[in-house]
């Protein structure tokens, strides 16, 4: 689908609109794999991992795969690291939702603290690739085989913290349990469940390709950088499911869903690179530039200052909200004007 014969307007309208059914389909669609993840088996960890992360990161996927596989590598990279930023800072965003206290503080937990570091190992790994002789094996970097081990790795581990942690955060009169959402979905069958995932999946998957079509429009019409337009157009429309469902849950006292999920749904953004890696021509890593790898070492400082804040663990701070998500408002700010300027 070429948009670059259209107008400008139009093709913001497009990329709007394809925006709002990513929203709309993608919180259904965290609905649904909510409920399936409850009801696999599999441990609510790895499940909620798999299926929630999997399913509301979909559209920023296919954005970065379509757009990789039409020679667009900077706008494939800058979709993945925009949403990095985008979904660590609507951490604070939903702080601002939650008025009982400090969201990290509600919400510590080990399991929390283990998927922020899982995602900082994960994002070295492309950092490491972009600075190194750009070799690849049958047109794929060995970093992009290296990712979803780690983060298979990853979720085993997670699973073991879950089930026997060696340790516990304080409990004060504001800690939240981790519990998931209750299933919405309850009175319907599972065959019934995974035909609407596949439905609300299939919305979401064609959103995003839309959004990659009308991404690569607006680098033509407007001028600006496809890292730039990655960064901060398709990546926070692609993110903009998290944002919601954060919201939603901090609503209902769901504090832990709202920072664990956000937090290990930011892994498949990771995988988004290692994804476009096989569609793009060479190596991914090799497309790079200075603004992204910025990009990519503020989103490492965002979770690193959101981890500091569930151990610091302070109640109440500036405008009612942590210092952390203070500081994450402002990392993600200047991270924009970094990439625009």
């Amino acid at each position: 689908m070429d948009l670059s014969g259209l107008s400008l307007l139009a093709v913001a309208g497009i990329f709007a609109m394809a925006a709002a059914a990513i929203m709309l389909a993608g919180v259904r669609l965290a609905h649904v794999a909510d409920a399936l993840a409850d009801r696999t088996g599999m441990g609510e960890v790895v499940a909620g991992a798999l299926f929630v992360g999997a399913a509301t990161s979909l559209p920023g996927a296919i954005t970065s795969i379509s757009t990789a596989a039409q020679g667009a590598s900077g706008l494939a990279v800058g979709n993945a690291l925009g949403g990095l930023t985008a979904q660590t800072a609507f951490i604070a965003v939903a702080d601002l939702f939650y008025r009982r206290a400090n969201l990290e503080h509600a919400a510590a937990s080990v399991t929390g603290l283990a998927q922020g570091v899982l995602l900082v190992v994960l994002l070295s790994i492309p950092l490491i690739a972009s600075a190194e002789p750009q070799i690849t094996i049958w047109g794929v970097h060995p970093a992009s085989l290296l990712i979803p081990v780690g983060y298979a790795f990853g979720l085993r581990l997670l699973s073991r913290i879950h089930d026997d942690p060696m340790w516990h955060p304080v409990q004060t009169d504001e800690t939240r349990e981790e519990v998931s959402e209750p299933d919405r979905e309850g009175g319907r069958s599972d065959s019934g469940l995974w035909l609407r995932f596949a439905l609300y999946a299939g919305v979401t998957a064609m959103a995003g390709w839309v959004i990659g079509e009308a991404s690569l429009a607006l680098v033509e019409l407007t001028g600006m950088g496809e890292s730039a337009v990655g960064t901060v157009f398709a990546g926070v429309a692609n993110s903009l499911p998290e944002l919601v469902t954060a919201i939603a849950a901090v609503r209902i006292g769901a504090v832990s869903l709202a920072v664990g999920d956000v937090i290990g749904g930011n892994a498949f953004e990771v995988m988004f690179l290692s994804a476009a890696d096989f569609f793009d021509e060479g190596s991914i890593y090799g497309a790079l530039t200075p603004a992204d790898r910025t990009t990519a070492l503020i989103a490492m400082l965002m979770t690193g200052v959101l981890l500091l804040g569930m151990l610091r663990r302070e109640k109440t701070g500036p405008v009612r909200i942590g210092f952390e998500s203070v500081l994450v408002l402002g990392l993600y700010a200047g991270s924009v004007a970094l990439v625009l300027l």
